[in-house]
């Protein structure tokens, strides 16, 4: 009985074997980063306390693949942590990718007076400060500087860092202006990096 191609030419069949795992590979990678997580690293002060420099984040992509099936917008929850990619983004200038807080939805007023935060929508016509919920959850004070009294876009989000004194944090009070929701990567769903400050949000 003859031998087969492959069997004569074993160098072959071990080229064309990697060749397909790593196309395998390759695949995968992209499929999980496109629809179900994806890693990002932390650079910067603008949301100390809870996150730092150098913390190695997990964004939940699932909840965005979940509502391009179903044909609507990702509206993730108030004071959730995401990241998204950035709106101002030039090649060479500034972060692709920022991590902040929500903080108010399309439609709402947001007002910032004496370091506070002021929330106004349909079912809280006198407004609510989005975070006293946090604070209370958290243990954390968030200080606030700035002035802002503005009415959210259609299809955008109201977003702020955690270390929102001075200019520590560039969000939606001070130059990003509002997040469109069709730029939102995803919620931070665990910090995986230090390992001694492994946490879920």
């Amino acid at each position: 009985m003859k031998a087969s191609f492959l069997t004569r030419h074993p160098f072959i069949k071990d080229v064309i074997s990697v060749s397909i795992f790593v196309v395998l590979v390759t695949v995968g990678s992209i499929t999980i980063n496109t629809f179900v997580f994806r890693s990002f690293s932390v650079v910067g002060p603008s949301m100390e306390t809870t996150l730092f420099t150098g913390d190695r984040l997990i964004v939940n992509r699932l909840p965005i693949t979940v509502a391009n099936i179903k044909n609507v917008s990702y509206l993730p929850k108030r004071g959730e942590v995401i990241v998204f990619k950035n709106p101002r983004y030039h090649s060479g200038m500034g972060d692709e990718y920022i991590v902040k807080r929500v903080i108010a939805f399309p439609g709402e007023r947001v007002v910032l007076k004496n370091g506070e935060f002021t929330v106004y929508n349909d079912e809280k016509p006198g407004g609510f400060n989005p975070d006293k919920i946090l604070e209370e959850k958290n243990g954390i004070i968030y200080p606030t500087s700035g002035s802002v009294d503005v009415i959210v876009p259609k299809n955008e989000l109201f977003v702020s860092g955690d270390h929102r004194q001075e200019t520590y944090s560039l969000d939606s009070r001070n130059g990003l202006g509002t997040i469109p929701l069709y730029d939102i990567i995803g919620p931070v769903s665990i910090r995986i990096y230090p390992f001694n400050k492994i946490r879920l949000f």
